[in-house]
Parts: C-alpha cells; sequence; structure tokens
C-alpha cells in the first residue's frame, strides 16, 4: 500500500501524462482491477482486454479525479472500480450487437434465500467460474445487481433493456447457477460412493 504523499505523487504524475507515474498506478492497481473485469469477460483474454481499455480510460480522465473520503486511496480504488464496471458494460454493449439475440419474457422468478446453500461454502475462485459459465446477459446482470450493487432500474438503463427484463435475467442467473451448483454436488456424491 503506498503512502499518501507517494500515491499524490504517482497521480500527478498519471494527470502530467508521464510514463513512469502512469506505470506505477498500472502495478499498483492491475490486480485490483482484473479482478473485476474477470467478472464480466467469458475468458482471461478478454478481461484483460477490458481492464487495458479501462486504464486507458482513467490516464485519460485521472485529472477529474476528486478523492470523496479522507483516505485518497480508498476514493481512487473506487473511482477506478467504477471505471473498470463501466468499460466492462461497453464492452458486454459492443460484443452484444454481434451475439444472438435471445427473447425473454418479463417474467420475475422467486427464490427462497432464507436457506442455506452450495454456494456458501464455494470460494470466491469457484463461484466466479461458475458465474462465467452464463451467458454473456445473464453474467452481467447477475454482476452488477450482485456484486457491484446496481438497482435494476440502473442496470435496464445502462444494457437498454427494460426493469422487468432484467429482474427476469437475475432471477434466470441465479437459477442457472444453483443447476450448476446441483450438478457439482451430484459429481462428488458420486465419486464419493466410488471410493
Amino acid at each position: 500500500m503506498p503512502q499518501r504523499q507517494q500515491l499524490l505523487n504517482i497521480i500527478h504524475g498519471c494527470v502530467n501524462s508521464n510514463r513512469e507515474g502512469q506505470k506505477e498506478l498500472y502495478k499498483l492497481y492491475y490486480s485490483f482491477s482484473i479482478s473485476i473485469c474477470v467478472r464480466y469477460c467469458h475468458n482471461p483474454d478478454d478481461a484483460i482486454e477490458v481492464t487495458n481499455d479501462g486504464f486507458l480510460k482513467v490516464f485519460k480522465t485521472i485529472g477529474n479525479f476528486s478523492p470523496k473520503y479522507q483516505n485518497i486511496e480508498a476514493s481512487l480504488l473506487g473511482w477506478i472500480k467504477s471505471i473498470m464496471v463501466y468499460t466492462a458494460i461497453d464492452n458486454f454493449r459492443k460484443n452484444e450487437r454481434y451475439n444472438h439475440q435471445h427473447t425473454i419474457e418479463e417474467v420475475h422468478y422467486a427464490i427462497e434465500d432464507n436457506e442455506e446453500c452450495s454456494i456458501d461454502k464455494l470460494s470466491y475462485k469457484e463461484i466466479i467460474a461458475l458465474v462465467q459459465k452464463l451467458s454473456p446477459m445473464y453474467r452481467t446482470v447477475f454482476n452488477l445487481y450482485v456484486i457491484d450493487g446496481f438497482k435494476h432500474e440502473e442496470i435496464a438503463t445502462q444494457l437498454n433493456i427494460s426493469t422487468g427484463t432484467s429482474k427476469s435475467n437475475l432471477a434466470k442467473a441465479r437459477i442457472n447457477i444453483q443447476k450448476m451448483l446441483q450438478a457439482t454436488n451430484y459429481k462428488l456424491y458420486e465419486q464419493r460412493r466410488a471410493i
């Protein structure tokens, strides 16, 4: 974790398009940034591309960065996270034009959340692996709502869909994740029985 003055120097260097400052910022926050982008992308190559696109936006707009908290690093992390999420959304919208569009009915499925399920026992990497198996639309809506805290109205605006479609996609994403968990649990059960 960089000291306050060191971070201010790096930011100042980036504002002045100093390559060393940009390199330092990139090295400091690459892991953080890719961990956000990988949730939205189907494969690691796409996540790297989105992360790098996000850093280009960071470098172009860092002059507009204004700390919202006394802790500059916390402010910077929130600002970078926002840029990475919106870059991932832009990437999704760009690629969605080329993907087959599915008709999605406007139905909201209720899922019981009051009982502990298999997902509670999974590691972060295992959860991300399941999320990455979802279709691009389900994955994007799931990430925006569950992980990044967007409201359905915000998701609808960002993805140019209706609020009902956002709710439906989230419900279907959860159902698909539950099915994948059940399949994983069944495989583990069968493996244990075979021993």
